[in-house]
């Protein structure tokens, strides 16, 4: 695991509200009033957190109203599906993951409607082993029968997709792409891609929707830390995006 990822971890909430609120436990062992209020804000933002409604109402707020113009003047020449998760069996067999999954079929069904070409982007997420691009290229042509033709294997994350994939469609002369990726993720990366001089247009995806106010919604559960946190580290990565 590499420092980036490491510090990702530790400092987007809910860890980071545990760590403090750990910490303000020590300190309040000391008798100290600072230590007693972080100890409280790290609690109550945990509690708030595991709540799926508000899981739920930042990743609604995430995908809302996307940046995804599709320019007429020049419109998509190419389909980029952006890398995701990988499975792990047996020895060294690697397979895609049901978020690769997903983007992969959003991607070729688009390619069937469309007749674009597609790339897709990921570089390796352990050492020594198979990029990620590299198997969803395999799932592509194997499991959708829709090849890919340019498989960028270098990047390590959102930004480097796009850095590193707009070289390679500069090359051919594309400067307008569709993007595959989840709702959730789109925001960040046409604002990589909008870095990096390529004009992206969002294939949608599944988008989130608020539940009906169920008494279940506010009642703590794993899967909204899960979701809280996967919001806030998009949220966390655009603002960093629009500060670069």
């Amino acid at each position: 695991m590499t420092p980036k990822l490491i510090a990702v971890g530790l400092l987007v909430p809910p860890i980071s509200l545990l760590l403090a609120a750990l910490l303000g436990a020590f300190i309040a062992r000391r008798g100290g009033r600072i230590g007693r209020g972080l100890l409280w804000f790290g609690l109550a933002g945990l509690f708030v957190l595991a709540l799926p409604v508000s899981g739920a109402a930042l990743m609604v707020a995430l995908e809302r109203d996307l940046p995804t113009p599709t320019p007429p003047e020049q419109p998509p020449k190419a389909i980029v599906i952006l890398g995701g998760d990988v499975v792990r069996g047996g020895g060294d067999v690697v397979d895609v993951g049901p978020i690769s999954l997903e983007r992969l079929r959003i991607g070729a069904a688009l390619a069937r409607r469309t007749g674009l070409p597609i790339l897709v982007s990921g570089g390796s997420l352990r050492e020594h082993e198979a990029s990620v691009a590299e198997v969803m290229a395999d799932s592509l042509a194997q499991d959708f029968q829709v090849p890919a033709r340019w498989v960028e294997t270098g990047s390590r994350d959102t930004w480097e997709n796009a850095q590193n994939s707009a070289a390679i469609l500069r090359g051919q002369g594309i400067r307008s792409v569709y993007i595959v990726t989840q709702a959730w993720h789109m925001r960040r990366a046409i604002m990589a891609f909008a870095a990096a001089g390529i004009a992206a247009t969002a294939a949608y995806p599944r988008l989130d929707r608020l539940q009906r106010p169920l008494a279940s919604n506010f009642v703590p559960d794993v899967l909204g830390w899960q979701g809280s946190y996967v919001a806030l580290h998009e949220w966390i990565g655009c603002a960093w995006y629009a500060l670069r």
